[in-house]
């Protein structure tokens, strides 16, 4: 049995580190990075804090458009995977390494297993959409995280190979939050007191190439009346420049406080001690639900429902009045939220599935 996991972004090396662990374990495991995310605040920092071993293959593929990265991507995995003839490919997520991975496989009649499969957040204009949608058309096993992604996939007509397993990010962060808790200096390093700030995070691209909508959003940042501690992803300092909005970052709003990237663990502990997080991420929208931690939402929708439906979440896009009334007004819940991202132990039903030993198919 052989397994080639396929990763090449932040949340991906998050999420394989849970199900790597096992499957390296069992010595069935090849691991591809695309490169995607190639320096060291958004990649390296991640292997040595998750350790996660080096991987085998690294495609070092690097930015550029959408059609540019998935090509190299396609070209250089299909090399891999003639060499190697593995038994499964495994992708996570919606990014253009997930679809990569899918393609190659499904063109060499590879299996493919998609993690975190029967998402949607019905936003075609978001090319993340298409990478989620297409990778579950094209995958033989799907493993799921809620309930709510598999009656999704059975309204498309997939219902084989379809497995209710739970979120490998919890996984993570009940893997990582005492291992945080012990290394991460983030807090003090920032004069940072816990529950006496916001964290912010924009990356996708549907916020950060459109200037009125970064426009509004950083605007909210300005105004909203809190400190307001930003880790700013490359691309957007890279928009920031193009636009000319650096006017949001002068000496004069200093309740917004930008700062390089940070490693998982230092994350996990700017979430848990947040007040508020405001995010497009959704994977941040995840964490921010796991740690009982309220969380804004920066677009016009989200692909986490179920955060939205707990009341944990609220989808305010890039409205500035709504996202500042929403920051100061908005009654959060007070119970802990209910537990529908599953257990904890999603990774083992994971390789139970890939090993083909008994797993409930749903």
């Amino acid at each position: 049995m052989k397994v080639v996991t396929i990763v090449g972004a932040r949340p991906q090396f998050i999420k394989s580190a849970a199900v790597s662990r096992p499957l390296r374990e069992e010595n069935i495991e090849l691991l591809i990075n695309t490169g995607q995310h190639y320096d060291d605040d958004m990649s390296s920092i991640f292997f040595r804090e998750l350790d996660i071993s080096e991987p085998d293959y690294n495609l070092g593929i690097g930015s550029g458009t959408h059609g540019q990265q998935t090509g190299k991507m396609l070209i250089k995995i299909e090399e891999v995977l003639l060499k190697e003839h593995p038994d499964f490919v495994l992708v996570y997520g919606d990014t253009n390494s997930t679809i990569s991975g899918a393609l190659a496989a499904v063109k060499l009649n590879i299996p493919v297993a998609h993690v975190e499969a029967g998402l949607r957040s019905f936003n075609r204009e978001m090319p993340e959409e298409h990478n989620r949608v297409l990778t579950d058309h094209c995958s033989d096993l799907l493993f799921c995280p809620t309930q709510t992604a598999v009656n999704w996939l059975a309204k498309e007509g997939i219902t084989k190979g379809v497995y209710l397993v739970g979120d490998v990010m919890l996984d993570a962060v009940l893997h990582n939050i005492k291992i945080a808790g012990d290394r991460s200096t983030i807090l003090t390093d920032l004069e940072l007191k816990p529950k006496e700030y916001t964290l912010a995070t924009v990356h996708r691209s549907y916020n950060t190439d459109i200037p009125q909508r970064l426009s509004n959003i950083f605007s909210a940042f300005a105004d909203i009346g809190r400190k307001v501690i930003l880790p700013l992803h490359p691309r957007t300092r890279k928009q920031i420049v193009k636009y000319g909005m650096t006017k949001f970052f002068s000496a004069n709003n200093s309740n917004l406080k930008v700062i390089d990237p940070v490693g998982y663990l230092d994350m996990l502990m700017l979430e848990k001690n947040s007040k508020l997080i405001l995010t497009d991420s959704g994977g941040v929208q995840k964490e921010a639900y796991f740690m009982a931690v309220p969380c804004i939402t920066l677009r016009p929708e989200t692909e986490w429902v179920e955060t939205v439906d707990a009341g944990w979440n609220v989808i305010a896009d890039d409205n500035t009045d709504n996202i500042i009334k929403t920051a100061n007004e908005y009654a959060w819940p007070k119970d802990e939220p209910e537990p529908i991202f599953g257990d904890g132990h999603a990774s083992e039903r994971i390789v139970k599935a890939l090993s083909n030993r008994e797993l409930y198919e749903y």
